[in-house]
């Protein structure tokens, strides 16, 4: 799994992470019982401290989308279970709120944000069809 962190983003580097795991549970790159890079190896890897690879693994497993099992290392859970329908829901309203706050910033009219996240769909579902296709081979 390959991660790309953003140094001069502002954005947290343990964030940075939890997103791109998310979205790799998400679109089927990163598969249910799939283990997760050892905290030690991953944080040489990216050249951060291992504190913050920590601290991205704590916050999925507070998220209820990895569960660590002692001595075997982290791994992504089933269905992400622990998350209710009513906190995902939440979770996905804020996301939302952001992304129509920066089209406003960026002045993209509605109706182009809607064709936009429509596309941005269908990518999503060809890249989870290729991954199905590229396991069952």
């Amino acid at each position: 799994m390959l991660f790309q962190i953003n140094f001069k983003s502002g954005m947290p580097i343990y964030l940075q992470l939890v997103d791109q795991i998310k979205a790799a549970a998400a679109s089927g790159a990163l598969r249910t019982g799939e283990a997760l890079p050892s905290i030690r190896p991953l944080a040489e890897e990216l050249r951060v401290n291992r504190n913050t690879i920590a601290k991205a693994y704590s916050e999925l497993e507070s998220l209820g989308v990895i569960e660590t099992l002692p001595g075997r290392g982290s791994f992504l859970k089933e269905n992400h279970s622990a998350l209710r329908k009513e906190v995902r829901r939440r979770l996905l309203i804020e996301e939302i709120d952001q992304a129509l706050v920066q089209a406003h910033h960026l002045q993209v009219p509605s109706d182009e944000f809607l064709e936009l996240v429509h596309e941005r769909i269908n990518v999503l579902e060809d890249k989870q069809r290729a991954n199905q296709d590229s396991k069952e081979v």
